[in-house]
């Protein structure tokens, strides 16, 4: 029996093996380092653009300790996880992804390969104005 529950852990761990690699970013959606630099920011319940860039820029900047003009890319618009079965995700990377419009937009997109923000400006939208959130920068 205790083989058997042995077996079934170790089968359970082959299958998902990226769950225990997330890094939670400030805003707890949960980030995956993928294959050559590119990350997955995973969505959340309600979850929009500036929460993703959130995950995307506190990422870049806390984890991969970037300087914060660094500019991080949309290298995937959102779509599946290919960390999170079920789950939604946009894939980001510190280097544009060949042949996208790289010009910096105003405007927000969930679908926009190339959009890019500062690794700094990107993590400032995990800090809201909610006055209950302990966490927001007030001057």
């Amino acid at each position: 029996m205790k083989q058997v529950i042995i077996l079934t852990a170790g089968a359970a761990i082959a299958l998902f093996p990226t769950l225990g690699a997330a890094w939670k970013a400030h805003n707890r959606h949960d980030v995956y380092p993928l294959d050559n630099g590119i990350f997955e920011v995973v969505s959340e319940v309600g979850s929009g653009p500036i929460d993703f860039w959130c995950g995307a820029g506190d990422y870049a900047y806390r984890e991969l300790r970037t300087a914060s003009v660094q500019r991080v890319y949309m290298w995937r618009g959102i779509g599946p996880s290919v960390t999170r079965p079920g789950k939604k995700a946009i894939q980001f990377s510190l280097t544009p992804p060949p042949g996208a419009d790289i010009r910096p937009s105003v405007t927000f997109s969930l679908h926009d390969v190339g959009d890019n923000l500062r690794a700094g400006a990107a993590q400032q939208f995990c800090f809201g104005t909610d006055p209950a959130d302990p966490s927001v920068r007030r001057p």
